[in-house]
């Protein structure tokens, strides 16, 4: 572990949010949208209007459920402020004191950051994905400077 001299100085408020997993899920999801706008439009009239009201509006609620799993990953995030840190995962949102943080991990090959709590439960933190490489490693690391004060 890199000596306190080495961790990036935060100023709060700061947040944290996973940046390769935003990513991935915008250029997918753009490029599934192109793929089924580019296949409705090369049917012919015929062919299209075989669709039926329920089975256009199937699609349209798949999209929509694609959608908000998106969305839910792109709210994720960890934010530090001067009294709490605030963990929002998807659409859960959960505030804690900084003394309710005991420690803060991220072993390797594990998809988040996990925070142990002083009541003995642990909470997942979606916010830092270890997808993100170093630049969940630099996160984890002033999440702990912050936690250690």
């Amino acid at each position: 572990m890199p000596a306190d001299s080495e961790v990036p100085a935060v100023d709060l408020p700061h947040t944290w949010r996973p940046f390769g997993a935003r990513l991935a899920g915008a250029v997918f999801g753009a490029a599934l949208l192109v793929v089924c706008a580019f296949a409705w439009f090369s049917f012919d009239d015929e062919t299209r209007a075989k669709f039926t009201i329920f089975q256009r509006g199937t699609l349209v609620f798949l999209g929509l459920l694609a959608f908000a799993a998106w969305y839910a990953l792109v709210r994720s995030r960890v934010v530090a402020e001067p009294d709490r840190l605030v963990v929002v995962n998807g659409y859960r949102r959960r505030e804690l004191e900084w003394a309710e943080i005991v420690a803060v991990h991220l072993p390797p090959g594990a998809p988040w950051v996990t925070l142990d709590l002083s009541d003995g439960t642990t909470l997942a933190a979606l916010g830092i994905q270890g997808s993100d490489g170093a630049r969940a490693r630099t996160a984890v690391r002033q999440l702990r400077a912050l936690v250690d004060r």
